[in-house]
């Protein structure tokens, strides 16, 4: 799906400003009387939706390898301290 009517910056934004830019299409939906006029806004809402989910698991992998290397650096000094 193509991230057309999305700015371009969109990448560059934090989880939080992207859930905030979520929050807003969803606000402007549900103010919209007639629902056949926000399916626009609902596709925006989906490509936006997979824009922060490969963010969110981009992220989370990031903990995940740094909190990993933390606990090898940790075991590796207390494997040192007993060989000494």
């Amino acid at each position: 799906m193509k991230d057309k009517n999305l700015p371009d910056d969109i990448n560059l934004k934090s989880l939080n400003e992207l859930t905030q830019e979520a929050n807003k299409i969803i606000e402007q939906i549900e103010e919209e009387k007639n629902f056949e006029n926000s399916l626009d806004e609902y596709q925006k809402l989906i490509r936006l939706n997979n824009i922060i989910e490969k963010k969110f698991q981009n992220t989370s992998k990031k903990i995940s390898l740094e909190t990993k290397d933390k606990i090898n650096k940790i075991l590796s000094k207390k494997n040192e301290k007993r060989i000494k």
